[in-house]
Formats: C-alpha cells, structure tokens, sequence
C-alpha cells in the first residue's frame, strides 16, 4: 500500500469510526410526556407565551423533533398535584407546576416557589442563576432522583380576594382562605383557617361560602376564573408572594438520557420562558384590573399598613421557627436570607429611588 493509499483509507476508516456515534446520538428521538398542576386552557400556567404548552412547542422546535413532549393539563392524565409522585416513580418524565405544593414531601422545595416578604423577579432570578439557588435545588431533590428548572414566574401577586374588607388584623380570625406555601403558615398564626385547593377549585368554594377568602395569581388570571364574581374586595401588597417560580419537575434518570445538546436546549427553552412568561403578565395585568374595577364594582386596595407590618412581624417569626426545625430548610433559608440580604442594598440604590421618580 503506497502512502497516499494509505492515508486516504486511513482517513475513510477514522472518519466512519468517529462519525457513526455522533450520527446514532444526532438521530437519537425522545418521546416524553409532561403533566400539569392547572386545569386545561389556563393562561400562563398552560396555554399562552411561555406557558408549559409553549415549552414543548419551543423544545420541538430547538431540537428538530428529536424532543417531542406531549402536554396533559391537570384530570386529562393524572390529578392536579400528582404530578411529583409521577416523575418520582418514572411514570412521566415531566411535570409543570409551584414547588410548594410539595411542602409535605420536601419542606425547603418552598423557597423555590417564593418566599413572604422575599424577593421579586429580579432578585429571585439572580439568586437562582447566580447565587447558589440552583445548586441548593439540585442539592435537595437529587437524592429523590428528581431535577427543577425555573420555567416561568408570575411577578408580584395581588394578596387575594375577600368577601368582606380587612381593616385589622382581627379580621383574619377564624377566616377560611385559600392560601398556599409559607404564607399560609403565617395567615394561620394570626388565626385563618388555611385551605390548599387547586386552581379549578377556587372559585365554587369561594361563591359558595365554603371560603372567606382566596389567592390566586393576579387580575389577568383571576378574572378568568371569575373570581370577581364570588367577592368584590381585592387587596395588594404581594408580601405573601413578591414572585412565584413555575417548576419545571424532571426525573433524574429521563434528564441523563438526553445526550448534552438536548439537555442544553432544554436549559434555554424553560429560561426563555422564565422571562417571556413574566412579560405577558405585565403587559396584560393593567388591563384585566382596570376592568375589574371599572366594569365589575371590584375595590382594589392596598391592605391597611398596621396589618403589613403584623404579617411581617409573623413571617419574621414563622420563617425562623421553620428554618429551627429542619436541616435543609435551615441551610436554604440561610442562604436565601443572605442574598436578599445583599440584593435589597443594591436594589435600595437602584430601584427603590425610581419608584419614587414621577410619572
């Protein structure tokens, strides 16, 4: 065999030998369903921009069809908050929905939802991305073979609806509100009866007086349930949930399947609609409220601040009993804590003042 033969044939063989596998993984499709917490047809927890459907539509799209996920809202495959023991047991491989709603399973997963009195979008998103969150996340569910990516987030939400006004604090007494994750620990100190109920439950508890009260997102997605037809009273401050984290739930061993550039695509598709689903919010909450208050006689109001300031007092306390308690809780809300900590200064130079700016 003369040299040019050789290196020509050479060159044939190594190409086929490196190429082959990389051809096999390029081919490779995946299959994989995802559930949901929210009933069919929910704007921004199902359908619209950067909603869970939009997701799988991205991925599809990104991955040339190699990823193809098929959506089921919340009764079309399983129960609304089914969905953790689902991927935990391998019978999906996705799940969307808030992280405190696993506050039974995993009591720390809440502070990847919100937190009271928190941070908002901004401080929350760079606390994940960039300051350790997304590790102390890894850290808690990698054990239960589970994975979390941030796949959406409401901004700041309204407090709720009641149907009677708060003018005290005496007013929470013997209450009945829905109210999830941590501050419904907090409303339950000061004597609400806290009720958990998914999202298509709200409104005929709420209409039927089987609740005083209810939290839900904000006026977009509260008028869509009719929320303003079961009470007229609709309070802000958004202390109980300055920002809400949607939660991309995979099983760990469906994630390490995917060779890495579906992995990374994955990545940027929940990233992507981390900030387009914030942006729809805020461009059509003005809207929904301004016809909320005009069209259907709600009272939009700010709650009295002597009643803030015993909440904060409460949260103040709830949040250290709770961090005493466990472990895990305690190194994720000392790590929390210290980054808002640090967020809030920056945010006192650089926000705070053009808030105060006129308009």
């Amino acid at each position: 065999m003369d040299r040019r033969t050789f290196l020509t044939t050479s060159a044939t063989l190594g190409t086929g030998a490196l190429a082959a596998p990389a051809v096999a993984r390029a081919q490779s499709t995946f299959n994989w369903k995802m559930t949901n917490a929210y009933g069919p047809g929910s704007p921004f927890y199902v359908e619209g921009p950067g909603s869970p459907t939009d997701f799988c539509k991205k991925v599809e799209a990104m991955s040339d069809g190699r990823l193809k996920i098929q959506h089921f809202a919340a009764g079309e495959l399983i129960p609304a908050l089914e969905g953790f023991d689902a991927v935990r047991s391998g019978a999906i491989e996705m799940n969307a929905a808030n992280a405190y709603f696993w506050a039974g399973k995993i009591p720390a997963a809440q502070y990847f939802t919100t937190v009271p009195f928190g941070m908002n979008f901004q401080g929350m998103n760079a606390w994940l991305y960039h300051g350790g969150g997304m590790e102390l996340w890894d850290e808690l569910y990698e054990p239960l073979g589970l994975k979390a990516l941030p796949m959406g987030n409401t901004g700041v939400q309204m407090t709720g609806w009641f149907r009677e006004p708060i003018d005290s604090v005496a007013d929470f007494q013997n209450l009945k509100m829905r109210i999830p994750g941590l501050a419904g620990k907090v409303y339950a100190t000061l004597g609400v009866d806290v009720k958990l109920l998914p999202g298509g439950e709200i409104f005929p508890a709420l209409e039927r007086g089987v609740i005083d009260a209810a939290e839900f997102v904000g006026p977009y997605q509260d008028r869509r349930l009719g929320l303003q037809n079961a009470a007229k009273y609709y309070y802000t401050t958004g202390w109980h949930e300055p920002s809400n984290v949607t939660e991309l739930l995979m099983s760990t061993q469906a994630w390490n399947s995917l060779p890495a550039d579906l992995q990374e695509i994955v990545k940027v598709a929940a990233m992507a609609c981390n900030l387009e689903s914030h942006t729809w919010c805020e461009a059509n909450n003005a809207e929904a409220l301004k016809d909320l208050v005009e069209n259907d006689g709600v009272i939009a109001q700010t709650l009295p601040d002597d009643v803030v300031a015993e909440l904060k007092t409460a949260t103040d306390t709830v949040l250290a009993d709770f961090a005493a308690q466990d472990a895990q809780v305690k190194k994720v809300h000392d790590a929390f804590t210290a980054f808002k900590t640090e967020h809030a200064a920056w945010a006192a130079v650089s926000e705070k003042p053009l808030y105060g700016l006129p308009g």
